[in-house]
């Protein structure tokens, strides 16, 4: 069982008509992904032509729902725009919607998470700045490649968008229910914690692969959860063990102060609770691998 992203799910692409929607969008039909529509007030009313289906264009998220039943939405919009997109979503109720933007200001990040809070978080967010959602064989909702791996019982949940690519293809022979990449930002919707109980729920999801990154306390309370509610194993890799303190790396949230977010504690946090780290990807792929052999 794929993890909020099934075959039957219906995707929208909010900025559907912009030069990267309209890039993406036809590799996610490509991929299979069932893309209904897409969002774009200034061309309500038109349509485009993606891999041979004519997908038409409403004036919010709200219309598209009501006429083609979406329950996901993919953003690509731009930063500035951002915000009122993801409002817009979450005022519709839409179920899922996955913020693929990097560079939003975190002030508008917080603002809209809130938002969804008021609304009684009837709309789950995943990002910002992520590469979405991919169940293998049966959706792929954001830039995740489609063809380098396989349908599987593995679950991954990844901060780093190119690191859930590499992991996903290291392990491509014994594959995946469902990766879902959370983002690198400072705030964003959806957290490792939120994915560890849907794996932990899921009945076709064996083990987890757990990639964090330097900075904040994600990490950390995530291994607290898993001491308390995973039964299932997991393993796990932190990205910037030679990350210079003080120093923002690649993401706006990988920023190490004093001790504080250092890989080494993170490393630590998780072991403490059973998680196996690698030092590098392949040695977690390796770990995982051994799990999945027993």
């Amino acid at each position: 069982m794929a993890v909020w992203l099934t075959e039957n799910s219906k995707v929208i692409v909010q900025g559907m008509t912009g030069s990267e929607g309209s890039k993406h969008t036809a590799r996610m039909l490509r991929a299979g992904t069932n893309v209904v529509g897409g969002v774009n007030a200034r061309k309500a009313g038109q349509s485009v032509t993606h891999e041979g289906k004519d997908l038409p264009v409403f004036g919010t998220v709200a219309d598209a729902m009501a006429q083609t039943g979406a329950d996901v939405s993919v953003a690509f919009v731009p930063p500035k725009f951002s915000k009122d997109a993801v409002l817009e979503a979450i005022d519709a109720e839409i179920p899922l919607c996955i913020v693929i933007t990097e560079g939003i200001p975190v002030h508008d990040s917080t603002y809209a998470w809130a938002q969804a809070v008021a609304k009684g978080n009837k709309t789950r967010i995943i990002g910002p700045n992520c590469p979405g959602v991919a169940s293998p064989g049966k959706s792929n909702a954001g830039i995740i490649p489609a063809d380098i791996t396989t349908p599987g019982r593995i679950g991954l949940v990844s901060k780093s968008g190119t690191l859930t690519y590499q992991m996903m293809y290291e392990l491509r022979d014994i594959g995946f229910s469902t990766c879902i990449g959370i983002g690198g930002d400072p705030v964003i919707g959806t957290t490792h914690i939120d994915a560890l109980e849907a794996f932990q729920a899921d009945p076709e999801t064996d083990a987890v692969v757990m990639i964090g990154e330097i900075g904040g306390d994600a990490e950390e309370r995530a291994a607290a959860y898993i001491e308390q509610h995973v039964t299932k194993p997991v393993v796990g890799y932190v990205a910037g063990f030679t990350a210079p303190e003080g120093k923002t790396m690649g993401h706006a949230g990988a920023i190490v102060s004093g001790s504080s977010g250092t890989a080494q504690a993170k490393k630590e946090a998780l072991e403490k609770v059973g998680v196996r780290v690698g030092k590098t990807p392949s040695e977690t792929a390796r770990l995982m691998r051994e799990l999945m052999s027993r």
